[in-house]
């Protein structure tokens, strides 16, 4: 029976997991699972696994979590595994070129978007937060330069009017596992000839910083929506209301004959008149919000302190007709 491929997994958040079950369902000789150090997680502080620590402990294999994996005794560690392959999902931290020539075949890397679109650390968040309509998963062999690699092999994904991040990384993670397994005994056999990216659409997937959660209602409908599903269920599109924090976690984007030229918008508002901002109700009890061309509806929002809500029960709540988001009145 021919060996198995030795592999040297790396990987960090949820992503990452899918990805390292399919390697030991189809049962390659992972070496070991490298992955980030445990973090305090929520107000107790409580030190926490990263995912792919626990399900590499569930499958009973060895776990390594370097603080810097470029350090020489981490180097040194992984070398003695002796892997084919290394392969990478969202580990976290920059490869140096001493790791990257340790693997006789090479180092593989899962990436969450069609390359050389949206290489960087965000691709999932930035791909919907500018309303692509496709997005998928690229194998590429890794190299120095981020995300850079030439490709080993692609597959598409449309994104569709109802996916968050959260849908979509979870359909992401799941075809890049099927890739992989399809992808990898021709890349260890030497089959593969790696094609390099293409020199026109180049864009970067910046890391989604807090300043990145505020939501701004004097840019289009369709942009507000694609902010707040870009970013739900983490770590969550924010505004603000009365001066206190609002989280928005769903909107929906409304049809022109919904509100306009016609009598559907409550007590006579005229959606175009309004600031951008201004909450209101409309005739059927929908909860909009006018942006810059116009309403977005509010189907799921959460006031600080409290549990994440229908915006309809919130709207009922404050007991009034009208608001402003965004603002302190």
């Amino acid at each position: 029976m021919k060996q198995a491929p030795r592999v040297v997994f790396m990987g960090t958040p949820d992503f990452s997991v899918p990805i390292l079950r399919s390697l030991a369902e189809h049962s390659y000789d992972i070496r070991a699972v490298i992955t980030q150090p445990d973090k305090p997680v929520g107000r107790k502080r409580t030190l926490t696994p990263p995912p792919v620590k626990s399900e590499a402990q569930r499958l009973g294999l060895t776990v390594l979590q370097p603080k810097k994996v470029r350090d020489e005794a981490s180097l040194d560690a992984i070398a003695k595994l002796d892997p084919d392959v290394i392969v990478t999902a969202a580990y976290g931290q920059i490869l140096p070129q001493k790791l990257l020539e340790i693997p006789k075949a090479g180092c593989i890397n899962v990436h969450a978007s069609l390359l050389p679109r949206w290489r960087g650390a965000a691709p999932i968040h930035r791909a919907l937060q500018n309303g692509d309509r496709k997005t998928g998963i690229t194998l590429m062999e890794m190299v120095l330069e981020l995300d850079a690699g030439p490709i080993l092999s692609t597959r598409e994904l449309s994104i569709t009017a109802e996916d968050n991040v959260g849908t979509l990384h979870d359909k992401l993670a799941h075809l890049g596992a099927e890739l992989l397994i399809a992808t990898l005994p021709e890349y260890v056999a030497g089959h593969i000839t790696p094609q390099p990216q293409p020199t026109d659409g180049i864009t970067y997937a910046n890391r989604i910083l807090s300043d990145d959660e505020e939501v701004d209602f004097t840019n289009s409908s369709e942009a507000v929506h694609n902010h707040v599903r870009a970013l739900s269920p983490w770590p969550g599109a924010r505004t603000s209301w009365n001066g206190v924090r609002l989280k928005l976690w769903q909107t929906r984007q409304m049809s022109a004959d919904s509100f306009t030229g016609t009598n559907h918008i409550g007590e006579g508002i005229v959606p175009e008149s309004l600031t951008p901002g201004t909450v209101f109700a409309s005739a059927q009890g929908s909860v909009l919000v006018q942006c810059r061309d116009k309403p977005v509806q509010l189907v799921q929002v959460q006031p600080a302190g409290k549990k994440a809500m229908a915006a309809e029960d919130w709207f009922r709540g404050i007991q009034t007709d009208r608001t402003m988001l965004g603002e302190n009145g």
